[in-house]
């Protein structure tokens, strides 16, 4: 077993139970996996459990924050007081000295003035799930009947900023928004945070009413993809013309989660996202029921690491297995990605999207690599500005962005 050290679980209280229906959601089909649940709603055993056991395994490493995130499906469908249950069982384990943080990812449509006051008065940080103005966010966001869902999030957002919560915004990058980053990002500037994230939709095709099955290689990747993933090409245009925006006016003001990253990575810093570091398996997937997982994007059978109410969960964090799987996505790199200038920011990026091959024919290749190769040789100069103005020069790697 591994030694103990700090690791993520981004807990699924709802499972992936949601009430919208978005196209491109990835979660919503792990109901497959659970055929005989009716509820999908976290017992009063396994909160206490995991937050008895989380609180259990920050303190033996010695952290002086324990951070808790939660997210689905959608977390408030769960209603305001199983998190407060939540939080009286945070401060009744939490031994003095020790912090209490958490999370929240939602798509906003369910915040209310209830919502509000809890959240404020708990410091609850907030994701919200936004993809542009009306039509973008429509395109794929839409309920249960069809219907886009855009004004009901604008008024959760409200709720929030009326009650003072702090929040983010979370935008998927997709098909359809990836042509229009500039439109879409000045949008967001709007929305009275200046904190963003962008992520990439890629998804596989799942099989007629079956589970799509764990990542893998296709020798024709177009095959498989679902028509709403961003391609690589979009994708890495859209980083570039949001970056250009961003480094001419909001360099200190506008916080996006890749760019603020990227500059960590130019300055010699460790990753800050699983995604572009070395390894990973230390971002961990709790299901409702307690099933632990190696990652929020791999929740199948395979890479269950085990169950909280029959094992601890730091042992099952610090597992042998859960090493192996991090440790993967270093000793899985393609060649052509060991000989890149540019592994130091990207180390491949996430082992999800590893479904292409590469330029010598070897699977395993990042469908992403166009993209982010195409932003790195845009931006780099400037990101390399940043970085010494920081007071840090990069390391070896970063010495020359425009080779590869």
């Amino acid at each position: 077993m591994t030694g103990p050290h700090p690791f993520h679980v981004m807990a699924k209280p709802m499972g992936p139970r949601c009430n919208i229906d978005c196209a491109y959601c990835y979660y919503l089909e792990k109901e497959k996996l659970y055929p005989d649940e009716k509820r999908f709603r976290m017992s009063d055993a396994v909160l206490e459990r995991y937050v008895r056991d989380l609180i259990a395994a920050g303190t033996r490493i010695g952290q002086r924050e324990i951070a808790f995130a939660w997210q689905g499906g959608e977390p408030t469908m769960l209603g305001v007081d199983f998190f407060a249950r939540a939080v009286a069982l945070q401060k009744a384990h939490c031994p003095a000295g020790v912090a209490i943080s958490n999370s929240f990812q939602t798509n906003g449509i369910l915040l209310d003035d209830g919502w509000g006051a809890f959240l404020a008065r708990e410091k609850f940080l907030v994701g919200i799930s936004i993809d542009g103005p009306r039509p973008i966010h429509d395109r794929y966001r839409r309920d249960r009947a069809g219907r886009g869902t855009f004004d009901r999030v604008m008024a959760g957002l409200e709720v929030l900023k009326r009650h003072g919560v702090e929040y983010n915004i979370l935008t998927t990058v997709h098909r359809e928004n990836a042509i229009k980053g500039k439109e879409v990002y000045k949008f967001l500037k709007t929305l009275g945070t200046p904190h963003i994230q962008f992520i990439p939709i890629v998804e596989r095709r799942a099989p007629s009413g079956g589970l799509a099955a764990a990542p893998q290689v296709d020798d024709d990747p177009s095959n498989v993809v679902s028509p709403w993933s961003v391609t690589p090409r979009a994708y890495g245009k859209f980083l570039c013309e949001v970056f250009d925006v961003w480094h001419r006016k909001d360099v200190g003001k506008i916080f996006v989660q890749f760019f603020e990253n990227q500059v960590a990575l130019w300055m010699g810093h460790p990753a800050l996202l699983c995604v572009f570091a070395e390894t990973c398996g230390n971002a961990l997937a709790m299901e409702h029921n307690g099933d632990l997982f190696a990652c929020d994007h791999f929740v199948y059978p395979e890479f269950r690491l085990g169950n909280i109410l029959e094992a601890p969960l730091g042992d099952l964090a610090w597992s042998d297995k859960t090493e192996a799987f991090g440790n993967a996505k270093r000793d899985t790199l393609t060649a052509q990605c060991r000989a890149c200038d540019f592994r130091f920011a990207c180390n491949g990026g996430c082992p999800k999207h590893r479904i292409l091959t590469s330029k010598d024919g070897e699977k395993g290749h990042n469908y992403f690599c166009e993209s982010y190769t195409m932003f790195f040789r845009h931006a780099g100069d400037r990101l390399r500005e940043i970085a010494a103005a920081l007071g840090r020069f990069p390391r070896h790697g970063a010495s020359n962005p425009h080779r590869g």
